[in-house]
């Protein structure tokens, strides 16, 4: 960043999901590539496995029932799924869309307020989740 601090808390829920959609995108092309996958054809199809939105909702509940989150972080969750998006993609339903948006949101917030240790935790809890329950 050029110095301009950004206060995370100040942000709205739909730019933390569009930072938090770029965030985990990378964290998943990253530990995939680590895997030892190198074509990007099957990198691709790797990936949507982890970032799809029945995939990031799933990972979510999964946290929720957990109670692996904050208060403060069910606050920015509450907020990234109420949050009003418009077009619900053709391949969601709503509830799905809305908790996948949650989802991303907590993840741009983590970056954005700087707690990449854990950002990372919950990176690494997601990815373990999605290879051991699938994304369904």
């Amino acid at each position: 960043m050029n110095g301009n601090e950004i206060d995370a808390k100040q942000v709205k829920s739909l730019t933390l999901a569009y930072m938090g959609d770029v965030v985990y995108e990378h964290y998943v092309r990253e530990y995939l590539i680590k895997t030892g996958e190198v074509k990007p054809q099957q990198l691709h199809k790797a990936a949507v496995r982890f970032v799809s939105g029945r995939s990031q909702a799933n990972v979510l509940y999964y946290w929720q029932e957990t109670d692996k989150l904050s208060d403060i972080e069910q606050g920015v969750v509450r907020r990234g799924r109420n949050a009003k998006s418009g077009a619900v993609p053709k391949n969601l339903d709503v509830q799905t869309y809305r908790y996948s948006t949650a989802f991303e949101a907590l993840l741009g917030y983590l970056y954005l307020d700087g707690q990449t240790e854990r950002l990372e935790t919950l990176v690494r809890d997601a990815i373990h989740h999605v290879e051991e329950r699938g994304s369904s």
